[in-house]
């Protein structure tokens, strides 16, 4: 290392716990001022009041060429990065740990609609969770998870994020393709309705893959198990960032490997023996009246 430690935090989701170390540059509080992302990407993620771990799993050296780079353990950054970065790496480490203490985080939303707790998956396309999760919502659904759910190796939704929407994007991770996420409450709601949230960790009972768009004719599909899992395989490789570019001229690290992924698939297996339903839809006022219909 180039300069003086300057900060040694740890970080936790549940029982997963992440430890990262900074050295040189000026010294901080913590490694990220604002932890809102990291609780929409994964429903509860607290800064830890000591440090139990023994060993980094992220070390940033602030002095030097800027670089990101992975051994197979360890994340390291070198030189000045913006939170942005810093954070979706966080999250995809963090994400692993939580895997290998049974919690698997899922790009889906989660209600508990009609007496049956149900996933609105984002899938492969990401067509229609948060807009599945208002109207539930304005029908008398309670929230179990917005932007994440996290799933336990039985199947329950043991955590979930609150946000609806991410409102603000750190330095570094902007996006001028998203949307105003109040453009489509306004389209479809004209304001955002309101409704309750979900006590406890229930059971999954089915899972929807939504397609809203306004040029589509209702139409709803039971998945045969090639696709639930495709779809959900999906929905749990969002996490670790393998599609994205982390900043400009430099790649998110590979810290996937083959043997994460043959227990990933052994539980995507064992999940997928619930229904799926695809469902097409102009609306979601169209989506619920279709789910309306399976329940």
């Amino acid at each position: 290392m180039t300069g003086p430690l300057r900060l040694t935090e740890e970080m936790s989701c549940g029982a997963a716990r992440l430890r990262v170390d900074v050295y040189g540059g000026e010294p901080r509080e913590h490694v990220l001022d604002d932890l809102n992302f990291l609780n929409y990407r994964l429903a509860d993620v607290r800064i830890s009041p000591e440090v139990t771990l023994a060993a980094p799993d992220i070390v940033w050296d602030q002095d030097g060429e800027k670089a990101v780079a992975y051994d197979g353990r360890t994340v390291r950054f070198t030189g000045a990065w913006p939170a942005g970065p810093i954070q979706k790496v966080v999250v995809a480490v963090l994400a692993l740990r939580m895997e290998q203490v049974g919690l698997h985080p899922s790009h889906s939303a989660a209600v508990n609609y009609r007496g049956k707790t149900m996933l609105f998956l984002g899938g492969e396309s990401n067509h229609g969770k948060s807009m599945g999760l208002i109207e539930a919502g304005r029908r008398g659904a309670l929230q179990v998870a917005s932007e994440t759910t996290v799933i336990s190796e039985d199947g329950r939704a043991v955590m979930g994020s609150v946000d609806t929407f991410l409102r603000k994007r750190t330095e570094g991770t902007e996006r001028s393709d998203k949307a105003a996420p109040n453009k489509g409450v306004e389209k479809f709601w004209g304001e955002m309705p309101t409704w309750g949230f979900y006590t406890g960790q229930p059971n999954i009972d089915l899972v929807i893959v939504p397609a809203i768009d306004g040029n589509f004719d209702p139409a709803t599909n039971e998945l045969i198990p090639f696709e639930r899992q495709f779809q959900f395989l999906h929905s749990l490789q969002n996490y670790f960032l393998t599609n994205e570019l982390l900043a400009p001229g430099h790649v998110m690290p590979m810290v996937d490997d083959d043997e994460l992924r043959r227990k990933r698939a052994v539980f995507v297996d064992r999940f997928c023996a619930r229904p799926f339903f695809f469902i097409r839809a102009a609306t979601p006022q169209v989506l619920l009246d279709e789910v309306d219909r399976i329940l």
